[in-house]
């Protein structure tokens, strides 16, 4: 995989509305997510209508909560392994929220600033696949490659960013199991 003009190549892209430019931070940080519309339910365009601000809040009762958000992710991983891209990873999307991260012993705040943000299909308790972690690993190489001050050290959870608000991609991700996919 490769990253041009901030898009990964081979991918199939959804350019979302919900993002702008940067401020002038260098992309240092990466923030795993997880998602699933209806909660629970894997498949079908609710999550890129949602990242589209398309999602129509008459098709699931959970969706008029919802519906007037503007939010997306630089990426989706689906179950089956498909990449999704809604935001070029030199813009800012809207993924973190009020969020805030220790970073060498000092508090950095609006992650959204200079962080990319991949949501995987899934929720906090059920297993993600094989499939999804694969995937995640090429991604996170690529996305090391193009921009060196993402170690994997500066790899988190929207939990540990936002923990008062998050909790995923909760305990069903198993981050052991990525970090070796990453070798």
């Amino acid at each position: 995989m490769r990253i041009d003009n901030g898009w990964l190549q081979g991918v199939r892209q959804v350019p979302s509305p919900n993002q702008d430019r940067r401020p002038e931070h260098e992309i240092s940080a990466l923030v795993l997510h997880s998602i699933s519309l209806p909660p629970g339910e894997y498949g079908g365009n609710h999550i890129e209508r949602l990242f589209t601000n398309r999602l129509d809040p008459d098709a699931h009762p959970y969706f008029s909560s919802i519906a007037e958000l503007k939010v997306s992710a630089h990426l989706l991983i689906r179950r089956d392994g498909e990449c999704i891209q809604f935001v070029p990873f030199d813009r800012r999307a809207w993924h973190a929220g009020r969020s805030c991260w220790i970073d060498g012993g000092r508090a950095r705040r609006a992650l959204n600033d200079f962080s990319i943000g991949i949501e995987l299909e899934g929720n906090e308790v059920s297993a993600y696949r094989e499939t999804q972690y694969r995937a995640l690993a090429h991604t996170v190489q690529a996305l090391m490659d193009s921009y060196p001050e993402i170690t994997p050290g500066r790899i988190t959870s929207h939990a540990r960013v936002a923990p008062l608000r998050k909790t995923d991609p909760g305990p069903a991700f198993d981050w052991a199991y990525f970090r070796h996919c990453l070798r």
